[in-house]
């Protein structure tokens, strides 16, 4: 394979593997609550569903190891605590909700089975694709992927350039951090630390032995990747403000159900009703290539730690998937409001690793690591907290002196002084 053509089969890999239920069904709901003020939330997203997860990519570029060591430097016993509950919250909450995005808008609407029929046969063909993992690379950059692109700029393309009514005037008081909190719910910040190690290992199983080499083709790779998603998140979220006038959705509709109907909306505008067909196909196999990212990730991990035995990697991927079937009968709204609480703990703490592991080694010794990781945590553990609370007067007193605190985001500020404050005086020593 061409240098050229193994760049794009493994960028199109990466882009498919983060490219899944959210990644679909948020941003156009997300334009269409937006309205005029859609710029802004598509600035906020792409930071949280775009640039970090890149970062994250860059950062395995940079390492070349496994999510282990993105946390190393805190301590062993913490990266192995880290990798755990990553690795569980990956196979229990975004890989079923790939199989509940599937059943709620390609599968029930033509067939009408049970969700237990299509999240066992999901998670089957999951399984069947880990087990041969390979050619996973190959299969989903070569034929999944373009697929999957070809679609959704057919629907892009025309949406944009037909004509439309004018929008009213957003409802959104705060645009920017809106944009930033649904960025989250892509679960593309955990998504980059998991997949990026496939990426590691399946170039490694295709014999690639140079640190360099592999280091530019992932960085080129995570970089074609992210102006991919780039592309399709600016421009559903862009078609979901165009039609905010256009297509009526009942206010009184689950969230799920609103994204479903606006994304089927859209498509039936767009290409007619064709696109209803294609709208089944690109939800099946955007969720369905994400899924195996995930699943193949945990299993390989499982499999490192037991000294590299196929038989815990077997054992972890069918773990995985059943945990899949279970959890995947649940509808797509129920899995984002549990993932709500456990996103706020744990994705800041993600997002830091990110961003430590791509700075410089002589500011980002084993002390910063440790004290801009349990700052973000103590702040986190705030966050998880008002969300069970909301309305304890302590938290919301506390929540209200930090700055960005009522967005859920007030452990950047302590986060990026820590980090500051300590890399000067370790420069003063």
């Amino acid at each position: 394979m061409s240098k050229n053509k193994e760049l794009f089969v493994t960028a199109f890999a990466l882009f498919s593997m983060f490219f899944g239920a959210g990644n679909l069904l948020l941003p156009p709901l997300l334009g269409y609550q937006a309205t005029d003020q859609w710029h802004w939330v598509t600035l906020g997203f792409m930071i949280t569903a775009v640039v970090i997860p890149i970062f994250g990519i860059l950062a395995h570029a940079r390492l070349q190891g496994s999510m282990f060591d993105f946390g190393k430097k805190v301590s062993p016993l913490f990266s192995s605590v880290f990798c755990i509950i990553i690795y569980a919250i990956s196979v229990s909450i975004p890989s079923p909700r790939t199989a509940a995005a599937t059943h709620e808008i390609s599968i029930f609407p033509n067939f009408g089975t049970s969700a237990l029929l299509t999240s066992s046969i999901y998670f089957a063909l999951v399984l069947v694709f880990v087990l041969n993992r390979s050619k996973i690379l190959n299969f989903i950059g070569k034929f999944l992927t373009p697929l999957i692109v070809l679609i959704l700029l057919a629907i892009i393309s025309i949406g944009l350039f037909m004509p439309h009514e004018a929008v009213n005037p957003s409802s959104f008081t705060t645009p920017l951090f809106d944009g930033l909190k649904e960025g989250y719910q892509t679960f593309d910040a955990i998504g980059a630390i998991v997949i990026g190690g496939v990426i590691i290992i399946s170039l490694n199983l295709k014999g690639h032995d140079s640190f360099e080499e592999k280091k530019k083709l992932i960085a080129k790779s995570g970089w074609i990747a992210g102006f991919g998603l780039f592309s399709i998140y600016a421009g559903l979220i862009i078609l979901g403000s165009y039609f905010s006038n256009e297509i009526q959705i009942d206010a009184a509709m689950s969230g799920d159900m609103k994204r479903a109907t606006l994304l089927r909306g859209i498509s039936l505008a767009t290409l007619g009703n064709i696109g209803t067909a294609f709208l089944s196909v690109l939800v099946a196999l955007a969720c369905f290539t994400t899924a195996v990212g995930i699943t193949t990730g945990t299993a390989d991990y499982f499999k490192g730690l037991f000294n590299d035995s196929k038989n815990a990697y077997i054992i972890t991927a069918i773990i995985a998937c059943l945990i899949g079937i279970i959890v995947g009968q649940l509808d797509f709204h129920d899995i984002i409001v549990i993932a709500i609480p456990v996103l706020k703990f744990i994705y800041p703490i993600s997002i830091v690793l990110i961003f430590l592991n791509i700075a410089p080694e002589k500011h980002a010794t084993p002390l910063v690591f440790r004290a801009v990781v349990l700052i973000t945590f103590l702040f986190g553990i705030l966050d998880m907290l008002a969300h069970f609370f909301p309305t304890n007067a302590s938290l919301v007193t506390f929540r209200e002196i930090i700055p960005l605190g009522t967005h859920d985001f007030g452990w950047v500020l302590p986060a990026i002084l820590t980090f500051v404050v300590l890399v000067l005086f370790q420069r003063k020593d």
